[in-house]
């Protein structure tokens, strides 16, 4: 199965153009908004020194065109408003002479680009935020911008350029006296750690942060620490002790689409104990609530993988085509995953040679984007995919009956309780 991937495009922001490829109809809504973003963040450059006009009228003249092509874009929708706010404070950056006023519309607009599962085009945007603020940005923007670089890009799998990200955002926020920022920062690079396959550093980085943030009174960064100690340990093979940390985070976080990551977490590790009910509960919510396309691509997998635990064959194929659907817009962890799941699917239903197909198609994706925690996981099924039945489900689910404690049996009546509230 191929794997989607964006080429390198030698004029700038032209990854926005790369829409018309994927479009059936030029006049397509898509190709319209992509066309408006590559015009307005062509100056938005002219803020820049290194960009400067040689004529001075020039960017009153590309002012007037960008304007009146998004004026008549007429779409609606936040995009669209995006674009529309980025023209206007780009007069007023101009007109100010401070490059720096620019900064908060597009951060704005590569978060609802990344949140929009549009990693590439989130990447040029916040390039563009750094390279037009230059050394003139405000540190907390820096900051905000570097972090999100280094994010987008270890969703890209791209952990090295995602490390040096971390490292310097780090570097800044501690030489700002942001404690909160350079928190953020380790706990980036712990998932760095962890999306490279270094599972027992990960943890040791995780509980480490923990510490310090209940320290500082972190509360956020607090929850993120939880949350990444929780998936962490679910990678160990240790779910049981894993879903209290995910459901400690979604108690803490403050920010819906926040706790929803956490619950779509939760979700996984209950499905790994055996507890499919429990799970989809708890995905259903996800499905129900997020605007995040990340999170909803990753619940629509995991009830694929929920559906042919419980040999559930409509409800999987129904849930595969629904993943399949969202395939070109995945990051490669949720490819690989997808073809992970997939595979293992097609196992439990007795067609090993499907599953071959697709958990060979798995370890293909993983391999080529350093997903080194995934290739392991894949080798093992694999290594079981010719013994008996039995054995395959033994590798790919742990526990045939809920494995129950006092903090599984809290979590649970706790998301039976979310989910019985219609929240």
């Amino acid at each position: 199965m191929r794997v989607p991937r964006v080429k390198v495009q030698p004029l700038p922001h032209a990854v926005f153009l790369t829409r018309l490829a994927s479009a059936a109809n030029g006049n397509a809504i898509d190709v319209r908004l992509g066309q408006g973003a590559f015009l307005t963040l062509r100056l938005v450059d002219l803020l820049s020194r290194d960009h400067e006009p040689s004529h001075p009228d020039a960017f009153t003249y590309q002012h007037r065109a960008t304007e009146r092509f998004c004026r008549d874009l007429q779409c609606g929708g936040p995009e669209e408003a995006h674009l529309k706010g980025l023209v206007g404070t780009a007069a007023d950056s101009y007109r100010s002479g401070d490059s720096r006023l620019i900064a908060p519309a597009l951060l704005a607009y590569a978060l609802y680009l990344e949140d929009d599962a549009r990693y590439e085009e989130a990447l040029d945007v916040l390039e563009t935020t750094l390279q037009v603020g230059g050394e003139r940005l405000r540190v907390a923007d820096a900051v905000a911008a570097t972090l999100r670089l280094a994010r987008v890009n270890r969703k890209l799998a791209r952990f090295a350029d995602a490390e040096t990200a971390y490292v310097h955002a780090g570097q800044l926020a501690a030489a700002a006296g942001d404690r909160y920022a350079v928190l953020l920062s380790r706990i980036g690079l712990a998932g760095a750690i962890q999306g490279r396959g270094n599972l027992a550093e990960a943890e040791r980085c995780y509980r480490e942060i923990l510490a310090d943030a209940r320290m500082a009174g972190e509360h956020d960064a607090e929850a993120q620490a939880e949350h990444g100690l929780g998936t962490t340990l679910l990678l160990r093979g240790q779910p049981a002790e894993a879903a209290p940390h995910a459901w400690r985070a979604s108690e803490l976080y403050e920010n819906e689409a926040a706790q929803l990551r956490a619950l779509g977490d939760l979700a996984l590790m209950l499905s790994a104990l055996g507890d499919a009910e429990s799970a989809e509960r708890a995905l259903a919510l996800v499905v129900r609530r997020s605007a995040n396309q990340d999170g909803i691509m990753n619940a629509l997998i995991e009830l694929m993988h929920c559906a042919s635990y419980r040999r559930d064959r409509l409800g999987f194929e129904r849930w595969r085509g629904e993943c399949e659907g969202r395939l070109e817009h995945m990051a490669p962890n949720m490819v690989t995953d997808f073809l992970l799941k997939v595979g293992v699917g097609h196992a439990r239903f007795g067609y090993f040679s499907k599953a071959e197909t697709f958990l060979a198609a798995a370890l293909e994706t993983a391999a080529a984007n350093g997903l080194h925690e995934f290739e392991f996981r894949i080798e093992r099924i694999r290594n079981g995919l010719g013994d008996c039945r039995e054995e395959l489900e033994n590798a790919c689910a742990d526990a045939t009956e809920p494995v129950t404690s006092e903090p599984l049996r809290t979590v649970r009546q706790s998301l039976q309780e979310l989910a019985g509230a219609g929240v």
